[in-house]
This record gives structure tokens, C-alpha cells and sequence, in this order.
């Protein structure tokens, strides 16, 4: 990890039931004396830590692994890339859950754009996130595409908010999309991109230095069935069920399924084919029903370029390698997709990394527990996962819900369901 401590100068902040990041040394908050117990070390636990220990809670995190670059956790192998829902990957269509990630992602925008503006290195220490021009294709006009032209005009009306708007057919001739590739329309923006690797080992330092308890172990079971059990041994007043798939077991929800995704890492050196900087994609279209027309090659740093992407509902085995058919077509798309790509070279470390998105049946849920405990009263436990592929982009939202719904808690409100009317939709 990182040999020295330090005392972070920024803050995470609810302001009008949103948080923002203030930079500076921020005023004492009152101590809680409360522990939440965090069990999750992915980008949506880590993030929930963040935002609850700023608000002056002591925050225990529990997880199985943590971001490493030999043995890389489920959210070092995202695509990391900002994006407004629904994402390329597609599969978010719950009306409730969109509903609520128009704002999540919002949320996140501004606080990834700060912490490139405001932030800079952390006492040196990188933080890998970047702002960077995000260009999506379509082989019709939006017009035929009213879902995309809906995105498209949610997108221009957040303008004050998101930057370097531009919508072009030119943007396919100037980015040297092939025309055997059949791009018709486009649009581009700038966009939070996210070098996962460092931006978690980043992340697990700055909680460190916050003063967050870290415990290596992993919980089997019904979370709620052990609840009171869990409360007391690690001293907590709640819990933050932030596991992804294995919410599949620990919150009894049937509904979670893995989406098996997958990145190959190329060198972006210029010397084999010219130095990318932007980002170039190809939403996933469902009405093909297939993943086969999907294309995502994204610059994770100045050195690594990955190339995606796939989507495999239900498939649990990690057993792809650059051969496997299903990769091998996905790299022939990128490499059709920008000519002389063919020519890139497998990253030095690693030439293929794959991941199971956590996905539901009705999409992200952050919400508290409303299953009574044993003893009839309300449970403490907050749920946060489903966020499939957006994981980064929905993080610092939930986030912010996260430590609403501890705050609900704490003043005895009863649970309650994720609900449309509750959702701030842009």
C-alpha cells in the first residue's frame, strides 16, 4: 500500500441531501459514538465509509480482499469510465432504479471532477482519476433511437453541469472510425475516467489515514439472521451490506446475478499505432439480442489502453483467456472498429482481465432492511449493491443515501422501499 500517514485536507459533505467535497480542513464533526460495520471492500463500501466517517462515525470495513494489483477485486477490473444511465453495458431498465441513478450519477460527476480540479496528488500520492473526452457511436441516427435520444437530450439539459457537449457525425471521421464499422451519429462529453488500480489503493489509503479499521474475513449467511450477533462483536450501531454478488446469500435476494465482463489491456505508447486520449464506444443495443455489436476502448492511464466489452448474464466461471472466442471477437470489433489498433501490444503485466458484474433483477438497491430482526423490531442493517457496471459511476451517490438512511436510523423512522417519488430524477 502507502509507507506514510497523512491528514486529509478534504472532506465529504451532505448538502441539500447531496454530497459535495469541500476542500480544507474541515470543522470537528460531532462524534457520533457510533460504529457502522462495513462489509465490502469494493467501490461502494469503500465510498459508504468515506462519506459515513466524515459525517463522525467510526467505521469498521470487512472484506474478503482488498485492491491489490497481483489478485485485482471485481471493481480494479471495471471499465471505470463516467457515464450517464442507462451504461453502455445496458440491462439497467428498472424505472425506480434509473430513476434514482440519473441522481446517483450526478452526484458522482461533480465530486470526480473536484477531485481532479481541486485535489490534485494526495501529498504526492496520485489518485488515477481523470477528465476525459468520452465519444458514444450509433449505427442510426438518435432520432431512430428514442431511448439514446432521450439520453442524449437528459444529458444537454445537465449542461451547467457536464462539460464538452457535442453532438456530430463528424466525430466519426475525425476519430477515423472505420466505415465498414457503419457508425451513423455521435456525441461526446467529458467524462471522469478512473485508473482502478490506483484509484482503490488510493481510496483504502485515504480511509486509512481517516482512521478506519480494516478486518480481512469473509461473512457466510444470512445477514439478517445474524444481525444482532454481528452488532455486537464488532461494537456497531449498523450495518452497510455493501457485497455485490454475494448479496445473492448474505441478503437472501435471489434476483442477483453476475454479468461476466472482460478487458484486454493494450500498450498506448504511440509507437504501434497512434496514441489514443480519448474515449470511443459503442452502446450495446438489446434489441440485437446479443452483446456482439458493443465497443469500449478506454485509455486507463497515459501507458494502458483496455479494449471491451462483453456481457454474459449468469455466467460464473472466470476462465477466459485472450483465445477464447468470445475475445477474440471482441478484440476484432476494436480493432475494425479504429484501424491500426491490430497492431497494439498485450500490456507487459496482464494482457486480459475479467470480472463478474454484480447485477439484480431490479437494479441497484440502496435501502435499509425492511424484514423485522428476531425480535420484532426494525433491522439496521443498509443495503447497497446491484450496481452492476456502474459501480464507479453511481459510487459517491449511494454514498449519500448510504448515510441518509443511518441517519433514518438514528431517528427511529421506520424502513421503507426504494420508491419512484422519492427519486430526484434529472
Amino acid at each position: 500500500m502507502f509507507a506514510k500517514a497523512f491528514t486529509p485536507n478534504f472532506y465529504l459533505e451532505p448538502v441539500d441531501n447531496e454530497l459535495q467535497l469541500r476542500i480544507g480542513t474541515p470543522s470537528p464533526a460531532a462524534p457520533k459514538d457510533k460504529r457502522i460495520l462495513v462489509i465490502g471492500g469494493g467501490v461502494s463500501g469503500m465510498t459508504s465509509a468515506w462519506a459515513l466517517m466524515d459525517q463522525g462515525y467510526d467505521v469498521t470495513i470487512l472484506s474478503d480482499r482488498w485492491a491489490d494489483r497481483k489478485n485485482r477485486i471485481t471493481s480494479q477490473i471495471a471499465g471505470a469510465l463516467w457515464e450517464y444511465p442507462p451504461a453502455v453495458c445496458g440491462k439497467h431498465t428498472d424505472a425506480i432504479s434509473l430513476c434514482h441513478s440519473k441522481g446517483w450519477a450526478m452526484t458522482s460527476y461533480k465530486i470526480f471532477e473536484q477531485i481532479v480540479t481541486k485535489l490534485g496528488e494526495t501529498d504526492g500520492i496520485d489518485h488515477g482519476v481523470r477528465m476525459r473526452i468520452a465519444n458514444f457511436f450509433f449505427d442510426t441516427p438518435l432520432e431512430a433511437r428514442p431511448d439514446q435520444l432521450e439520453k442524449w437530450e437528459e444529458i444537454c439539459s445537465l449542461s451547467h453541469t457536464i462539460k464538452g457537449l457535442k453532438r456530430s457525425a463528424d466525430l466519426i471521421q475525425h476519430h477515423s472510425v472505420d466505415q465498414k464499422a457503419g457508425m451513423k451519429d455521435a456525441y461526446q462529453l467529458l467524462s471522469p475516467a478512473v485508473d482502478t488500480d490506483v484509484y482503490m489503493m488510493w481510496l483504502h489509503f485515504v480511509l486509512s489515514c481517516k482512521g478506519a479499521t480494516f478486518v480481512t474475513e469473509r461473512i457466510k449467511g444470512s445477514l439478517l439472521d445474524q444481525e444482532e450477533e454481528l452488532l455486537s462483536r464488532f461494537d456497531a450501531y449498523a450495518i452497510i451490506n455493501a457485497t455485490g454478488l454475494s448479496a445473492l446469500e448474505l441478503a437472501g435476494d435471489e434476483t442477483v446475478y453476475p454479468l461476466r465482463g472482460a478487458i484486454i489491456r493494450v500498450k498506448n505508447d504511440g509507437t504501434k499505432f497512434p496514441k489514443l486520449t480519448e474515449a470511443l464506444a459503442v452502446t450495446h443495443d438489446e434489441t440485437y439480442g446479443t452483446d456482439e455489436d458493443m465497443v469500449f476502448i478506454v485509455p486507463r492511464n497515459d501507458n494502458i489502453l483496455i479494449l471491451g466489452g462483453i456481457t454474459e448474464p449468469n455466467e460464473w466461471n472466470l476462465n477466459l483467456t485472450v483465445d477464447t472466442p468470445v475475445i477474440k471477437r471482441m478484440r476484432e470489433r476494436c480493432n475494425a472498429f479504429v484501424p491500426g489498433l491490430e497492431n497494439a501490444e498485450y500490456d507487459d503485466e496482464t494482457d486480459l482481465l475479467q470480472g463478474l458484474r454484480p447485477f439484480r433483477g431490479s437494479n441497484v438497491r440502496v435501502e435499509r432492511e425492511t424484514a423485522p430482526r428476531k425480535d420484532g423490531s426494525h433491522s439496521r442493517i443498509v443495503h447497497t449493491y446491484g450496481q452492476g457496471g456502474s459501480g464507479f459511476s453511481l459510487s459517491f451517490g449511494c454514498a449519500g443515501t448510504v448515510v441518509s438512511l443511518v441517519q433514518e436510523i438514528e431517528a427511529s423512522k421506520p424502513p421503507a422501499k426504494m420508491e419512484l417519488v422519492n427519486a430526484v430524477c434529472y
